[in-house]
């Protein structure tokens, strides 16, 4: 997209918020980076150069803009439609692996040399790993100190820099100013570590309806709660309560927990569960092509596929849910929690427990929770795979092995690995085709419809999903 400096700089002249997060353009006479649709007045062309990524930006020697804020701009859809090296490494850094593993644990991850990995990476963005998760950590660390009233030394630790003099120098090379200059007015909550209000930014438009409506009909107890409007659930040792404004183009989250590294960690998570980074109009207009979806399309502009934030819990969830009815997944999966899910140290309301990680399930007795014997078999294979690390469920995974590898597993069959792709791994044209609702709703088409969808047939799915439920409401 940035190579194409024409289509870039008309997206820049007509300020196209749907550009934003896709390029970012930088300007040489003021030495800054901007949001396409950034109100302030178009450059010469001349004086423009597009990146890909604002770390790319960042590294070339420009400064955010602390009117448009690109940094807080939605991310681009094309790293998740692509499954190539590059589009796999940007979701691992955006994951946190670096901040966990450092580089050489991405290369591991990603089966790849670290030599190799810098390389791609800096051909395809311009910037290698250390510079993108860098960027990362600084736009995370702005979040906070713009929302909250945390003093400003709390956050060197957060970036991952060793000193507040290191950290001072981290954000000035990336926003050109010092921390201090960065502080705005906070947001209600947020005046404590523990309690942090954000915005997370997305494109307009936002159904937000349905994806609330399908988180709530699925919500397992311990784990998660609802009510109109909101979302809450555990995540690990942290608490999210997730509240979409569409007309404001922002979801507030408010995020309970002890550790501030935590944090964009739980931001990314978040984003990954409410499809934040989504193009809606790209799919919408594919999908509101076909009749068979443009009366959905009209009534729920902006459609979201629900993702996960975690692969191994969603995974579990879809085997919970094989032939079987929404609500008695949901009592099997409450089971599980109380079986294995690890108790909070103290609970907040009905929330009680994270849900179980692998190593818990593949070591646990599943017996007595209402369980057939092959589908206790299942879990604890499944189980044993993740937590021997043999099978990844992280967003930076092959897809493709990773369909293979399931499918592999007693049990699972091609619904079950293409949900699992569509929600886990962030797959935008998964599409589980053995589904009963979508076989009907295809039945009748002499054409093979899905091909058309591509590459938003999991979109296409959730609108047909959607339909089904409105229709026995």
């Amino acid at each position: 997209m940035h190579e194409d400096f024409d289509r870039c700089y008309g997206a820049l002249q007509s300020r196209d918020k749907r550009f934003d997060g896709r390029f970012v353009t930088a300007v040489r006479t003021t030495g800054i980076y901007c949001r396409p649709s950034c109100p302030a007045q178009t450059p010469k062309p001349k004086n423009v150069t597009f990146f890909p990524h604002a770390a790319a930006a960042a590294a070339a020697g420009y400064r955010a803009c602390k009117r448009c804020r690109p940094d807080a701009a939605p991310g681009s859809r094309e790293w998740d439609v692509r499954a190539d090296l590059a589009a796999r490494a940007l979701r691992g850094i955006e994951s946190g692996v670096i901040d966990e593993e450092g580089v050489p644990g991405l290369a591991r991850r990603l089966a790849v040399s670290e030599r190799h990995l810098h390389r791609v990476l800096v051909a395809e963005i311009g910037v290698g790993p250390l510079a993108l998760a860098r960027t990362r950590r600084a736009q995370t660390a702005r979040m906070l100190i713009e929302h909250t009233e945390l003093a400003l030394s709390t956050f060197a630790f957060s970036a991952g820099v060793a000193s507040i003099r290191q950290f001072n120098d981290v954000m000035r090379a990336e926003f050109g100013c010092p921390p201090t200059e960065l502080r705005r007015k906070p947001m209600a909550r947020g005046e404590s570590v523990g309690s942090l209000t954000l915005r997370l930014q997305h494109r307009s438009p936002y159904a937000a309806e349905p994806i609330l409506g399908w988180l709530a009909g699925r919500a397992v107890a311990g784990v998660e709660e609802s009510e109109p409007g909101a979302y809450r659930r555990v995540i690990g040792a942290g608490i999210v309560e997730l509240r979409p404004v569409p007309e404001a183009g922002h979801v507030v989250a408010r995020i309970d927990v002890e550790d501030l590294k935590a944090v964009a960690s739980l931001v990314a998570r978040c984003r990954r569960l409410l499809d934040l980074d989504a193009d809606p109009v790209a799919v919408d207009e594919t999908l509101g092509a076909d009749p068979l979806l443009a009366a959905s399309v009209r009534r729920h502009p902006g459609m979201r596929v629900p993702g996960a934030v975690d692969g191994f819990e969603l995974a579990v969830r879809a085997v919970l849910g094989q032939q079987v009815s929404v609500r008695a997944a949901r009592t099997f999966a409450a089971r599980l929690v109380e079986r294995c899910g690890k108790p909070l140290d103290a609970a907040r309301g009905t929330l009680t427990h994270a849900f179980p990680t692998a190593d818990a399930v593949a070591g646990v007795n599943l017996d007595g929770l209402g369980l057939t014997g092959g589908r206790v078999r299942t879990l604890r294979v499944l189980a044993t795979e993740v937590a021997s690390g043999h099978l990844s469920l992280e967003p930076l995974a092959d897809r493709d092995e990773v369909r293979a590898r399931l499918t592999a597993l007693p049990g699972i069959g091609p619904w079950t690995a293409h949900y699992i792709a569509m929600r886990a791994l962030g797959d935008p044209d998964a599409f589980p085709a053995t589904d009963l609702v979508l076989k009907r709703a295809l039945a009748r088409s002499s054409v093979d419809r899905p091909e058309s969808w591509r590459p938003w047939r999991a979109y296409a799915a959730m609108h047909l999903w959607n339909a089904t439920t409105e229709e026995t409401t």
